[in-house]
């Protein structure tokens, strides 16, 4: 079969309205792709709410939804449900396509296809919470008690076991970073092909004065250690604006000093103005590849950032940066808020803002243009297509 007489499907975790982020901006790409050159694709998901209107990611779409839509706060607090959701998305019914793709952070990648069908997995990161960063979430959830304590590790040595056993049923995987490369190596034993997401790097602007604040972008949940930002800056009385909205807002802005400023959720447009003017864009999070802080270097803003994980696609450090290559930011050693205190205080006190050059930095990130992605991907399943079929 010719794969222009394929009929594709794409799945999704979730399509949430108030948790729309890389993983699903990857997904809407994807979506594109294939309706620019090969045919309209069925978009499935566990769980769906995003409202039909014109400016709609989703106008004139219908998304194939689990059972779990329909049951209480379903659409609104999926992950209640997390003992049932590697059952919910097995039941999602793909028989009748002949190319799987599925966008996957948790879920996606276990839906079931026959021999028949090609399932191919772009892969956002092997579950967290299952895995490495397994005692931080548990740390930071109110059900970290004695009594639940156990259940919940038990819960999870589970979902690690059903994770490994469904990445074993995919026919190709694609990782988004070298980070998540290296995790699914280790966590599933099989290899990936990189391909960094896509990133609007054109909208930026990076021409503008720059000011004296620094800047995060984040969803406030506890990987992003957000809390290592607030305790370097409160002894640094720099100013910092928190852009982003989670669970655990209340919490970060009880412990921070005056200097620290959150604003809820802004629009791409807002944001971007922001990141035109910070001194610099500060991230503590381990991350499988980080969308926000190529955005920001696309602005013309310096990164810091632990120095660890997808990070490291993406941001060359000044203090080891190859002559080849564009220095773009400072990566810190340790994931400390000393660490943070120590850099930031370098940073100012040398002036080091000023060896970085706006022009220089927006160049840097047009390596993760969404043409460049939509290149590879559409390379990617063309390539998959034949070698499935010659072994058919």
């Amino acid at each position: 079969m010719n794969i222009k007489d394929a009929k594709f499907a794409i799945v999704h975790d979730w399509l949430l309205e108030n948790s729309f982020g890389g993983a699903e901006k990857v997904t809407f790409k994807i979506d594109e792709l294939l309706m620019n050159n090969f045919s309209t694709p069925d978009i499935f998901s566990l769980v769906s709410n995003f409202k039909k209107s014109d400016n709609s990611y989703l106008k004139y779409r219908k998304v194939k939804t689990s059972f779990i839509q329909k049951l209480p706060f379903g659409k609104s607090n999926v992950q209640k449900y997390l003992p049932i959701l590697p059952f919910a998305i097995e039941q999602l019914d793909l028989s009748e396509y002949n190319l799987v793709i599925s966008s996957s952070h948790a879920f996606a990648k276990g839906v079931l296809t026959n021999p028949n069908q090609l399932h191919i997995s772009y892969v956002h990161t092997p579950m967290r919470y299952a895995w490495d960063q397994m005692n931080i979430y548990i740390k930071h959830t109110n059900l970290a008690n004695y009594v639940f304590n156990i259940p919940i590790r038990y819960l999870l040595y589970k979902l690690r076991e059903w994770d490994f056993c469904s990445s074993q049923r995919v026919d190709r995987l694609i990782s988004n970073s070298n980070f998540t490369a290296k995790r699914i190596k280790k966590y599933w034993g099989l290899d990936s092909e990189v391909i960094n997401p896509p990133v609007d790097t054109k909208r930026f602007t990076y021409n503008n004065n720059r000011s004296n604040f620094y800047l995060s972008v984040n969803r406030l949940v506890p990987n992003k250690r957000i809390d290592l930002l607030i305790k370097a800056f409160n002894k640094l009385d720099y100013p910092l604006i928190i852009i982003g909205d989670g669970p655990e807002r209340y919490n970060l802005k009880k412990i921070s000093n005056k200097n620290i400023t959150f604003l809820s959720k802004k629009s791409d447009y807002e944001v971007e103005k922001y990141m035109s003017r910070c001194r610099a864009f500060v991230y503590a999070g381990l991350e499988d590849f980080g969308i926000a802080p190529i955005e920001a270097m696309a602005s013309g803003a310096p990164v810091i950032a632990f120095g660890q994980g997808g990070i490291l696609d993406s941001v060359n450090c000044i203090n080891n940066c190859d002559h080849n290559k564009i220095p773009t930011g400072i990566l810190f050693k340790r994931q400390t808020s000393s660490d943070i205190y120590d850099t930031i205080n370098w940073f100012e006190d040398k002036k080091i803002w000023k060896q970085f050059n706006s022009e220089s930095l927006n160049y840097s990130t047009q390596k993760f243009s969404t043409k460049n992605f939509l290149r590879k991907f559409d390379y990617s399943i063309n390539k998959a297509w034949e070698e499935f079929q010659i072994n058919l």
